[in-house]
C-alpha cells in the first residue's frame, strides 16, 4: 500500500507541474513533499490525489484484488500523448512524414501583392520576379493565433523559428506556447531559438523527429535537441545583399559595392543570431572552395550537409560534389530554398546547414 500511495503522490505532484524527482530522490524525500501538501491544508491537494491514488489502485489490480501485469505502467499509457514538431517555413520544410507536424508560413509583401510562403508558391519565380522589382519589400512573422492554430491537437510540442534577431517569431511562439499550456491542462510546448534560418533550421527539425521516434520523454527531447544544437552551423553564399538591406540587415553601401563589383559575400550564422560576413570573393569557383574551408576549419567530418539553393542548382550540386571530395563520408543532401529564403538569399544564393564531428547521436 505504501508503494501506492507513493506512486500517486508522485503523480500528483510531477502532474502539469515544474516539478522532476532526480534519480538520486530517495522515498524518504517523496513522502516529505507529499505529506508536507496533505498538512498544509491543500484542499485541491488532497481531492486530487484522493482521485490519482483511486486511478493507481484500479490499473494495478483487477475487480478480484488480484495484482495486474501491467501495474502502473497502465496508468503512464493511460493518456496517449500526441507529440507535434512545428516550425515557421524559413526551415524550407512543408511537410514531415511519420510524426505530427506543422509549417507556419511568413509572408513576402510588395506593393502589389502578399506571397504566403507555403509549399504551392512559386519560389523560383518569385526571386526571378524580385531580381527586377522597383517598389518596396518587407516580410511578415506569423502571429501569436496562427501559432497556437499550428499547435492545436497535440499534448507535446517542440518549435523551431527562425533566428530572433531577424523576425518576431521567436517571441510570437513563445507567448502562444504559454497561453497553450494555460488553457490545455498538462501540454507542454518547447520553443527553440534556431540562432539561424534555412539549412540550419532543417538540421535541427529532422534531429527533433528522430528523437521523438525513438521514444524519448518531452525533457529528454528538449535537452538533447539543445545539446545538438551547439553542433550545428550555417553558411551562406549571395550573389545580391539587395533585400538584406532593404530590410535593414546590412548597410545599403555594402550592398551596392558587392553589386558593383560582382563580389559574392560568404557568411555564417554567428553564436547570437546575426547574419555576419565572413569574407567577399569574386567568382563562384572561389565561393565554393571557400566554404568548403569554412566547414572544415568548423569540424565537419562525416557528419549530415543540407545545401539549399536559390535557382542555383548547378553551383548546389558542384558544392556537393567538392565536399564529398574532402569529406567521403559525410551525408550531403541538396534542396532548393522556399518562398522567405529565396527572397534573402535571393536569385543564385546558396545556404548550408552542418553537423561539426562533435554533434551528438540519437
Amino acid at each position: 500500500m505504501l508503494l501506492h500511495f507513493l506512486q500517486a503522490g508522485t503523480l500528483f505532484l510531477c502532474k502539469g507541474r515544474a516539478i522532476a524527482f532526480r534519480k538520486s530522490t530517495s522515498a524518504c524525500e517523496i513522502v516529505y513533499r507529499i505529506l508536507e501538501n496533505w498538512s498544509t491544508g491543500n484542499e485541491n491537494f488532497v481531492k486530487e490525489f484522493e482521485k490519482t491514488v483511486d486511478r493507481v489502485l484500479k490499473n494495478c489490480y483487477d475487480g478480484h484484488g488480484q495484482r495486474n501485469d501491467c501495474g502502473v505502467r497502465r496508468l503512464k499509457m493511460e493518456k496517449n500523448m500526441k507529440s507535434k514538431i512545428v516550425v515557421d517555413s524559413s526551415a524550407n520544410v512543408y511537410e514531415l512524414p511519420d510524426v505530427g507536424f506543422a509549417c507556419v508560413p511568413l509572408k513576402i509583401l510588395t506593393d502589389e501583392q502578399e506571397y504566403v510562403d507555403t509549399a504551392e508558391v512559386d519560389a523560383p519565380a518569385l526571386a526571378e520576379m524580385l531580381r527586377t522589382y522597383k517598389g518596396r519589400t518587407s516580410t511578415s512573422c506569423p502571429n501569436i493565433s496562427d501559432w497556437l492554430t499550428a499547435y492545436e491537437g497535440a499534448d507535446e510540442v517542440y518549435v523551431v523559428t527562425i533566428t530572433g534577431t531577424l523576425s518576431g517569431a521567436y517571441n510570437a511562439a513563445l507567448l502562444a506556447g504559454e497561453e497553450y499550456e494555460q488553457s490545455h491542462e498538462g501540454a507542454r510546448v518547447f520553443v527553440l531559438d534556431s540562432l539561424s534560418t534555412g539549412a540550419e533550421s532543417r538540421l535541427l527539425v529532422e534531429r527533433l523527429a528522430a528523437l521523438i521516434k525513438a521514444g524519448k520523454p518531452f525533457d529528454t527531447v528538449c535537452e538533447e535537441i539543445r545539446a545538438y544544437h551547439e553542433h550545428t552551423h550555417l553558411l551562406f553564399a549571395l550573389e545580391s545583399l539587395a533585400n538584406l538591406a532593404r530590410n535593414g540587415r546590412v548597410k545599403p553601401a555594402v550592398a551596392a559595392v558587392a553589386r558593383m563589383l560582382g563580389i559574392r559575400v560568404i557568411g555564417q550564422a554567428s553564436d547570437a543570431g546575426d547574419l555576419e560576413v565572413l569574407c567577399k570573393t569574386r567568382g563562384e569557383h572561389g565561393a565554393l572552395e571557400r566554404m568548403v574551408l569554412e566547414m572544415k576549419a568548423h569540424g565537419l567530418t562525416n557528419g549530415r550537409v543540407h545545401i539549399d539553393h536559390c535557382c542555383n542548382a548547378a553551383a548546389a550540386e558542384r558544392l556537393k560534389h567538392m565536399v564529398h571530395a574532402v569529406f567521403p563520408e559525410a551525408k550531403v543532401e541538396v534542396g532548393s530554398c522556399g518562398a522567405l529564403c529565396s527572397y534573402y538569399a535571393e536569385y543564385g544564393g546558396l545556404m548550408v546547414g552542418y553537423e561539426d564531428n562533435e554533434a551528438p547521436t540519437v
